[in-house]
């Protein structure tokens, strides 16, 4: 089996329709009606209704420790399909609007995590994510939280969200922030919105990937500026397919992108919610084993892990 690594997973998009089941009996709580369709999956039609059913599934959690169940079979599931490390984002906003403290939500997640690596021998990371419609304000709180609370753990900060509310400038005291307290920095940009969001990205915010920035390959001028700079590209083609970005993985600039020599990942961003898991990502991509292994090493290369764990996986890759 490929060793595989994921940069970008959104934890509560990772929650399988089960497991949104089980946290619901738990908590007490009744799914809302059609949430599942009569496959038994989440059912949505577009962007707007993917949006809201990831909402009513947000709304079963209600304690930390659903938080750290959810990391932690996720890590169990992609361990099984053979990733050796996960980058998940992770964000306060919803913890914190049920009163649950930044670190006992925290200290769920790390308890996960520790418990994953005892159990099947992944490594998990957290990137503390803001989300981009709620404005600059909310996201410097949490650069600043983030930087006051330190945990070898939460390696980065990123943003999700809105691609067409706010500009990537208007996140820079932030970003700057985290940066410069020796944090990771990743956004997404180039998936709804075009190669403009990617260069806006790239120019305002000290960013070394992005998140999805597929739309890239619409400007060769940009796509240079990725390879000169050595900015690694999460790419999430199953997503982009259920979201209608791509007819179908034929379509798909993924080759395109590799063919031009841009640094990729592969991921799955809301798995359960595109009927995609890790494993299926790497199984569709059209690649041959060593391409894999590339995108494995460079996934490793361009993650936020310390460099001695960096070191282990890779040597893992080749042991």
């Amino acid at each position: 089996m490929i060793p595989k690594a994921e940069l970008h997973c959104h934890l509560e998009g990772s929650v399988p329709p089960e497991l949104a089941r089980e946290l619901a009996a738990r908590n007490g709580l009744d799914l809302p009606a059609g949430l599942f369709g009569k496959d038994g999956h989440y059912a949505w039609t577009d962007f707007l209704s993917f949006l809201d059913a990831y909402d009513r599934v947000c709304g079963v959690l209600r304690t930390a420790r659903d938080f750290g169940d959810i990391f932690y079979s996720y890590l169990q599931r992609t361990a099984a399909e053979g990733a050796v490390y996960v980058e998940m984002f992770c964000s306060p906003e919803r913890p914190k609007a049920l009163g649950i403290a930044y670190a006992v939500w925290l200290g769920a997640l790390v308890e996960a995590i520790d418990r994953a690596r005892r159990d099947f021998g992944i490594e998990g990371r957290i990137i503390a994510v803001c989300i981009r419609h709620l404005g600059p304000d909310r996201a410097l709180a949490l650069a600043q939280q983030i930087v006051a609370e330190p945990h070898p753990y939460v390696v980065a900060l990123g943003m999700g969200g809105d691609e067409g509310k706010f500009s990537p400038a208007d996140f820079a005291p932030a970003y700057r922030l985290a940066h410069d307290k020796g944090l990771g920095c990743t956004v997404h940009a180039g998936e709804v919105r075009g190669p403009e969001s990617v260069r806006a990205a790239i120019r305002d915010l000290p960013v070394s990937r992005i998140g999805h920035g597929v739309r890239s390959v619409e400007d060769p001028g940009l796509v240079d500026e990725l390879i000169r700079r050595g900015i690694a590209l999460e790419v999430c083609p199953g997503s982009n397919l259920a979201l209608g970005l791509y007819r179908n993985r034929d379509a798909h600039p993924l080759h395109r992108l590799i063919a031009a020599g841009v640094r990729v990942t592969l991921n799955s961003d809301d798995p359960p919610f595109f009927h995609t898991t890790l494993g299926t990502e790497y199984d569709e991509a059209g690649l041959d084993a060593a391409a894999l292994r590339t995108i494995t090493r460079t996934a490793i290369e361009t993650s936020f892990a310390d460099e001695p764990l960096k070191e282990k996986l890779l040597k893992g890759m080749t042991a």
